[in-house]
């Protein structure tokens, strides 16, 4: 890239060698795809293989490939989750893939449990969503308060942690279809956090399903972010196979530097042993 910037790795070390050695620092990107197509994969896999490679410093190649920089990897990891405790991500997590991935996570994460603001205005009820520490379903010193809105409660922990780190926000969907927020606030704090992300040069991932906003509304969210990965299914004709594909949308920043015939649709496979992996590639003529 013509402008020296640090590149953070996906940990997807396949599609990291394609956009040579990850994504820019400072970047917000939306996980848009459809239902069990991969986003949920992508963040597991890149919040496991880095937490691993934190842990172990001597495992990076072996990891993350040859082309990222170890000076790439963020500080911390988190993830935040609104409707969602930490031992459900880590429970998925751990009969999803090898326990590796779940032990490091589970010592490396740094985990936000929005729950009590998210149901704070629901009929459900608050012994659902508390654990029987009452730590609202979070072992994280960082619990919310039901005195905030969900998106207050968003903002404080991004200013107290989003400082050279990887978040995970899951995801957007909750909050759509929650109705707990409206779309153009929604998309004023996601303004606000792409322009907050230029200074703490970490890295911002969110989660949204496709299809379930209006396409106006739609189209306002990805105009509110850096760049737009879409995950997706592909369903062979007069057969029953279907294949997991992954392509960049929008990237401004990276897009201009991956050679023409590398910009295309990656079909993507999910492993217990490797998580989400590149398995070849499909040009776009």
């Amino acid at each position: 890239m013509g402008y020296n910037i640090r590149k953070i790795p996906t940990a997807v070390s396949d599609f990291d060698a394609i956009i040579h050695g990850g994504l820019p620092e400072g970047s917000v990107v939306l996980l848009l795809g459809d239902t069990g197509a991969g986003q949920q994969e992508f963040v597991y896999t890149s919040a496991s293989k880095l937490s691993i490679v934190k842990e172990r410093p001597e495992a990076f190649d072996s990891y993350l490939g040859h082309y990222c920089k170890v000076d790439g990897l963020p500080e911390k990891i988190c993830y935040v989750s609104f409707a969602r405790s930490k031992e459900d991500i880590l429970r998925e997590i751990g009969l999803s893939f090898n326990r590796e991935f779940h032990d490091a996570l589970k010592r490396k994460i740094i985990f936000k449990d929005l729950s009590a603001s998210y149901f704070s205005k629901t009929i459900v009820p608050s012994n659902w969503t508390h654990n029987d520490n009452g730590d609202n379903g979070s072992s994280s010193p960082f619990s919310s308060s039901p005195k905030e809105t969900v998106l207050e409660s968003l903002v404080s922990f991004l200013d107290e942690n989003a400082q050279n780190s990887m978040i995970i926000i899951d995801s957007l969907t909750d909050l759509v279809l929650s109705g707990v927020v409206e779309i153009p606030e929604l998309v004023g704090v996601l303004r606000g956090i792409q322009r907050a992300a230029k200074r703490w040069n970490g890295i911002i991932y969110f989660l949204l399903t496709r299809g379930i906003m209006d396409k106006q509304h739609e189209q306002m969210i990805l105009d509110s972010v850096d760049g737009v990965l879409i995950f997706e299914w592909n369903h062979y004709l007069r057969t029953m196979k279907r294949q997991r594909y992954i392509y960049i949308e929008k990237f401004m920043s990276v897009l201009p530097h991956i050679e023409n015939d590398r910009v295309a649709r990656f079909p993507t496979m999910v492993s217990s042993r490797f998580g989400l992996t590149v398995v070849n590639m499909d040009i776009i003529s």
